[in-house]
């Protein structure tokens, strides 16, 4: 996600708590989506749960690409 923010991701992720709860969030929902999908037999009957996490994903993609351009000039 975002390598022409590579280093910039990096530096906050240690630098800023909430930036790195955003990113980690991400990251695990990422996981917990692509687990679903995976799964022929749970993938059919969990449709909607993986939509709304899809949805929950994107949006927190949205808050950290936020956070990045609102840092990428400091």
């Amino acid at each position: 996600m975002f390598p022409e923010h590579r280093e910039l991701i990096s530096k906050l992720k240690t630098s800023d708590k909430h930036f790195e709860k955003l990113f980690d969030k991400h990251n695990e929902l990422d996981a917990q989506i692509i687990n679903l999908e995976k799964d022929p037999v749970a993938a059919g009957s969990r449709d909607d749960e993986i939509e709304a996490l899809k949805k929950q994903k994107l949006q927190l993609k949205d808050e950290i690409y936020k956070i990045l351009e609102d840092n990428k000039n400091k």
